[in-house]
């Protein structure tokens, strides 16, 4: 049975809609729940490649962060979620979470050293919506992967080009850093990470 989509839902209506065993994934955009395109396989290899590399670090480091599997991001007061490609989740601080043990809902910024999203064919998402989001939050590190160069050429260059954008917060504000090639990624967040873009890219095959 297909279940119907509302037009307009509040967060809780949309968290209570969800359906259990959904082979679809929905995000709820400003009230508007959003069927997320099946992503390619280039898409999902990159996803694991970054949670692999990335569990690696924090296990290395001994630090009390996880990437979970299926939590939810919603900017607070916002009828909007959002189920990032990686997300890096402060285990300390989930006790200010209020709607984590029943709902694996995050809202708050100190909860989140690290959010990751794999640019598709909805670039404008990662670019525009969710960027303002997660700064308004205070994340303090968004990774965008444009591994297919899909984004804008303000973005990712005239020609287009694959880019890795990392998003540092300074000041309630982004400071974007882009990476391409062999450049090495520099994160605030994990300093010692030693990934390029090719790298990343291509899934560690090089």
């Amino acid at each position: 049975m297909t279940q119907a989509i509302p037009k307009l839902v509040t967060f809780e209506e949309f968290v209570d809609w969800l359906p259990e065993n959904r082979r679809v994934c929905y995000e709820l955009h400003k009230g508007e729940i959003v069927e997320m395109a099946q992503p390619v396989g280039e898409h999902e290899e990159v996803k694991g490649f970054l949670g692999i590399e990335i569990s690696f670090e924090i296990k290395r480091l001994g630090l009390p962060y996880f990437i979970p599997n299926q939590a939810i991001v919603r900017p607070p007061e916002k009828d909007s979620g959002y189920f990032p490609d990686v997300l890096v989740l402060n285990r300390a601080n989930l006790a200010n979470e209020s709607l984590w043990k029943k709902e694996s809902t995050v809202s708050n910024g100190a909860s989140i050293p690290l959010v990751i999203e794999v640019v598709s064919t909805n670039w404008r998402d990662d670019y525009y919506l969710k960027y303002a989001d997660y700064e308004e939050m205070g994340i303090p590190e968004y990774w965008i992967i444009d591994y297919a160069a899909l984004g804008g050429r303000n973005f990712i260059g005239n020609p287009k080009q694959p880019t890795i954008s990392v998003c540092n917060l300074v000041d309630g504000e982004y400071q974007i850093s882009k990476f391409r090639d062999s450049d090495r990624l520099i994160s605030p967040t994990f300093p010692e990470l030693n990934l390029t873009p090719t790298q990343i890219f291509q899934a560690g095959l090089v």
